[in-house]
């Protein structure tokens, strides 16, 4: 492994050339520390939005993700709590680089923008690279036989279509386990991620929420030229008060994903922005209508109410009460109770819906192949399926299904078994998000791509959480 012994030299190097400008950077960052950290995150930032404004997508096409990987590799190697917060941003606000840096300088399809999460996050690489020889001992071993399942289900892309395509789609299976098991190595790391892990997704829920909602009522243009060019007629019309929101991010049903999370997590982490958070948090979560993961919300609240000690539950009523006179008037008043309420009036009647029957239909087309298929069609973009087991069966094969899913319910099934965080709201709040994304793989692709972020990356964290408190008896 000198080789990363080396890029860790290289970037050790790097910020001692950094640190010669300490004084310079502590008066410009110094309400933000690290500086040299910051200052390489904040410079990224600038130059990525004045590429963006002055029309030079083409080049930000390649210097937004080279730029995020450089300063990713900074963080992991120097700063490994930034790093995961950088990689949590990233992947939240990528979507919306690639639409303004399009609408000012024209549309790319495919885009090397959203390349960047991919990158950042599968720096996370090394750490299963350095952690292979010990991951018996570790108990980090399941993550492995789910990357040997993913592995698989390339390699049958690779054959049966073409090195590039299988690789693109591959990154959505992998960089999801990688984060969940580089979380979950680093459990020492547990007091410091968990208390970043909650202050990214408090702001997350605030300024996306915000933006979701001024998306609903103003409809920018970088949207909807967005919606226009990819004809992506699932996220409603492109005019005001006809989009589902979708905010940040590159979908409906993505952005309600991390929503759900954030606004589980805020019912534990009560601050001063909570309740503003979850006001526009919660309309935004009702405006992007996918039922699915209301549903889901739903399902993660009653886990909270089961296993969380009684004195957090009190605390757990009282918020959810809060939220709700919070919430509940903004979305009785127009231009927003129509479109909730229709949404809402739509669970009781899934006989006439079209989505439920597009869904019903998909199975039953595909659900018999799907169950036959042992080898397995292989991983390839352009295929996409509105389920998380026809998605798996269909490109990983029995084979790779095999490996794959034994891994993942192995990891839910300790996550769940345990009895090291009943005292730990957010270890408790961490495995009802995993038990609530699980929740959802009848209902669409939630182990890929940034769903399947929120489901790993929160089953890695909930784990490390019980290694920690279980650290007394642990040998690891």
């Amino acid at each position: 492994m000198s080789w990363v012994g080396q890029v860790g030299e290289n970037i050790r190097l790097m910020d001692t050339h950094l640190t010669a400008n300490k004084r310079a950077g502590n008066s410009l960052f110094s309400g933000l520390q690290p500086a040299n950290a910051w200052l390489a995150i904040l410079g990224f930032a600038v130059i990525s939005g004045v590429c963006a404004w002055a029309g030079l997508g083409k080049v930000l096409n390649f210097a937004f993700p080279g730029g995020a990987f450089l300063v990713g590799l900074i963080l992991y190697f120097r700063y490994p709590i930034l790093y995961m917060g950088f990689c949590w941003w990233i992947w939240f606000l990528t979507p919306l680089v690639r639409r303004y840096a399009d609408f000012r300088s024209g549309f790319t399809e495919p885009s090397p923008i959203l390349l960047a999460p991919y990158f950042v996050t599968l720096i996370s690489l090394i750490t299963v690279l350095r952690s292979l020889p010990s991951a018996k001992r570790r108990g980090s071993w399941p993550f492995l036989l789910s990357l040997v399942g993913v592995l698989y289900g390339f390699l049958v892309g690779v054959i049966k279509t073409s090195p590039v395509s299988a690789s693109i789609r591959s990154l959505e299976w992998f960089a999801p386990i990688i984060l969940g098991h580089h979380l979950f190595i680093n459990w020492r790391d547990y007091p410091e991620q968990r208390q970043n892990i909650q202050t990214v997704f408090l702001w997350c829920v605030l300024i996306t929420g915000s933006y979701g909602v001024y998306q609903y009522l103003v409809a920018p243009e970088w949207d909807t030229s967005w919606l226009i060019n990819t004809e992506l007629g699932s996220a409603g019309k492109p005019e005001p008060q006809g989009l589902r929101v979708w905010s940040t991010m590159h979908g409906p049903g993505v952005f309600a994903s991390v929503m759900m999370a954030g606004l589980l997590l805020l019912l534990t982490n009560v601050k001063t922005l909570g309740l503003p958070a979850m006001a526009v948090g919660y309309l935004s979560f009702l405006l992007s209508l996918v039922r699915s993961l209301w549903l889901g919300w739903l399902v993660g609240l009653l886990n909270l109410v089961v296993f969380l000690k009684p004195k957090f539950q009190v605390r757990l009523v009282v918020i959810v009460a809060v939220a709700a006179l919070c919430v509940v008037p903004l979305t009785l008043v127009e231009p927003f109770s129509e479109v909730i309420s229709g949404r809402l009036d739509s669970l009781s009647n899934l006989e006439g819906d079209t989505s439920s029957a597009d869904r019903q239909a998909t199975y039953q087309a595909l659900l018999g192949p799907a169950l036959t298929n042992v080898i397995g069609d292989g991983i390839k973009s352009g295929e996409i399926y509105d389920s998380a087991v026809l998605e798996t069966l269909i490109s990983l094969g029995w084979i790779g299904t095999t490996f794959y899913v034994s891994g993942l319910l192995l990891l839910l099934l300790r996550l769940v078994g345990s009895a090291q965080i009943g005292g730990d709201s957010f270890a408790s709040t961490a495995r009802a998000i995993t038990i609530a994304m699980f929740s959802q793989v009848l209902f669409g692709s939630s182990m890929l791509g940034l769903p399947g972020m929120i489901l790993w990356g929160f089953m890695g964290i909930g784990l490390a959480a019980q290694k920690f408190h279980g650290r007394p008896t642990s040998s690891t």
